[in-house]
């Protein structure tokens, strides 16, 4: 149960979907990325779906109840770390917005969400008998977090005081992008938000996948909606972002190396 991995702390560790839809998330994600699941009842109103690919856990999700009612279907990633407190109290002194005061999920960890000086939410979380996700950066399973916002200035300074990210430079066809780096291995990207009016500053998730082109076939067919059509990445892949039917974003990637 979520233990064949450990996360350094500042790398992204879990990663969940809260759904207008339980049931229609879970046949769209299993027969696109061929997850399977185990629904874990958390209470009356509440079960807790665990995705899972060759046994192994990748991410997770849950249906929006009522006290969250206007919330779109999302992805939320969390960041390990070693005192969800700790984080909590930075975030607040560094300009952020705590949505979620520390509080323990069971036995499993203690977590905190947030908003950082921009907009843009992202959880952390401090494991206890749950370390995260099993497999990361092969097909079926996550493989890189961007940020996209209105202010890369702002949100350069945030994140690298809150998770000592360092950061790399590099010029992407017509924009700036921005590697996030943890330690030595690359984690994430930053870049300038873009899209329609009304979009609000966020974290998009990337999921590594054999083939984009057959990805975004399939997911066309089983209801999403393709917001982006499969793009070329020099020296680094072919990608497309996606929409699930409940409008959960996400991405997929066939890197052009192994992680």
């Amino acid at each position: 149960m979520g233990n064949q991995m450990k996360h350094p702390a500042g790398n992204f560790c879990w990663f969940e979907l809260g759904t207008t839809d339980q049931n229609g998330a879970k046949e769209f994600y299993g027969k696109l990325f061929g997850w399977q699941f185990r629904d874990n009842p958390m209470s009356p109103e509440m079960v807790y779906t665990t995705f899972t690919l060759d046994g192994k856990e990748v991410g997770a999700c849950y249906k929006l109840g009522p006290e969250m009612a206007g919330v779109p279907t999302h992805w939320m990633p969390y960041v390990a770390t070693d005192s969800a407190d700790a984080m909590a109290a930075k975030v607040t002194e560094l300009g952020g917005e705590v949505l979620m005061p520390a509080f323990d999920v069971m036995t499993f960890g203690r977590m905190v969400a947030f908003k950082d000086p921009t907009g843009a939410a992202l959880s952390v979380w401090q494991p206890n008998e749950h370390q995260g996700v099993d497999l990361v950066g092969v097909p079926g399973a996550f493989c890189w977090g961007e940020l996209a916002t209105s202010d890369t200035a702002n949100a350069k300074e945030f994140y690298t005081q809150l998770f000592g990210w360092q950061t790399k430079e590099s010029t992407m066809p017509e924009m700036a992008y921005t590697e996030w780096i943890n330690g030595a291995q690359p984690i994430g990207g930053m870049m300038p938000l873009q899209g329609p009016p009304g979009v609000p500053p966020h974290w998009l998730l990337y999921f590594a996948v054999a083939d984009a082109d057959a990805t975004v076939a399939q997911a066309q067919a089983l209801g999403g909606q393709v917001c982006l059509p499969p793009t070329d990445i020099p020296n680094t892949g072919r990608f497309a972002v996606l929409s699930d039917p409940q409008g959960g974003t996400f991405a997929v990637i066939k890197l052009s190396f192994p992680m």
